[in-house]
């Protein structure tokens, strides 16, 4: 890549112009695609907590939205499997890519989500395809461990999406081996997602304190706040016998990172909405989930984890709303 053309490095780095001319639609299906259904199984997860929780209603809204979910779901692995098999090479440019080849890490941690919702424990299908998921995360967090772990990461790639692989793979898998009833390997991976989280954030935050994300990465912003809800909410499911306090630690720490994302509003309202929208979406859910565990356990009213749900659901379906808008419009996929 041509160093004295800066602009032609960040495009070839978020992927703005990198697609051949007259590429296909199919070659130009990105991996984030995956974030829409991680963010909407998500929140599946938490309408169903909060009927567990005894609040009625959720349990309807839980099973009206895990069918079209799980419709969205099938369709992306579809399409994106399609890829694999006709383009081959742009699936394997996404894999070596500094930012896309972490995005690739959306794809198992959906199907490792779609474990939980829908495992049974008399299945052991579901256990091999979580086992799957987990491999073939192994395979995407390895290349990106090695990119930085010797120097190769461009500085400019140094960003929340590193999360995914090295951080979000553990700790979701330890929260589905706990579902699935493996609690002492779902412990192990646990506290592999914390110290991949701990080696990653002082390089991150000091990285995003230096200034502005570049504009093509800003909306992935959002996958700042996951690490804090997600290891608290896998806590949770790992220790059911967690008291409310320790919960309530958790979310203390959450708050640092929203503080973050939200003092850098001005960086990223003006930019145009796509998919990379979809990284503030599991954080959500997760954050809800993991505040209806801590009213439960803590025996606090109710509405409180009430409130906490309705207001990710409804950012969630703003972001349904401006993505049928893209479809529309026509302009879901990344340029050519």
């Amino acid at each position: 890549m041509d160093n004295e053309n800066p602009r032609a490095r960040l495009y070839y780095l978020f992927g703005t112009n990198q697609n051949p001319q007259g590429s296909s639609w199919l070659a130009r299906l990105p991996a984030g695609i995956f974030a829409i259904s991680v963010g909407l199984f998500g929140l599946v997860g938490a309408w169903r907590r909060a009927a567990a929780f005894g609040w009625n209603i959720a349990a309807s809204v839980a099973s009206v939205l895990i069918w079209p979910v799980a419709a969205i779901w099938i369709t992306s692995l579809i399409l994106y499997a399609l890829k694999c098999k006709r383009h081959p090479q742009a699936v394997k440019g996404e894999y070596h890519h500094p930012v896309k080849g972490s995005l690739q890490a959306l794809l198992p941690l959906s199907v490792l989500l779609a474990v939980i919702q829908f495992q049974q424990p008399t299945q052991g299908v579901w256990l091999v395809l979580a086992l799957a998921a987990l491999g073939l995360h192994v395979l995407i967090a390895l290349r990106v461990v090695a990119t930085l772990a010797t120097g190769q990461m461009p500085a400019n790639a140094i960003t929340p999406a590193l999360y995914l692989p090295v951080v979000g793979g553990a700790l979701v898998g330890g929260m589905t081996l706990a579902t699935l009833g493996l609690s002492g390997w779902a412990a192990m991976l646990f506290g592999t997602g914390l110290s991949g989280w701990a080696l990653l954030e002082a390089r991150i935050l000091s990285k995003l304190f230096e200034g502005p994300m570049p504009e093509p990465l800003r909306p992935t912003i959002g996958v700042e706040l996951a690490p804090p809800a997600i290891a608290t909410l896998t806590a949770a499911v790992i220790w059911p016998q967690l008291p409310a306090e320790v919960l309530m630690i958790g979310l203390g720490v959450c708050i640092a990172p929203f503080v973050g994302v939200m003092a850098r509003y001005h960086w990223w309202r003006n930019v145009p909405f796509s998919i990379g929208f979809w990284s503030f979406s599991f954080p959500l859910a997760a954050l809800a989930s993991v505040v209806l565990e801590a009213v439960h356990r803590g025996g606090w009213p109710l509405w409180i984890g009430v409130a906490a749900l309705l207001a990710a659901s409804a950012a969630i379906a703003f972001l349904v709303l401006r993505t049928v808008v893209l479809l529309l419009q026509g302009r879901f996929l990344p340029a050519a």
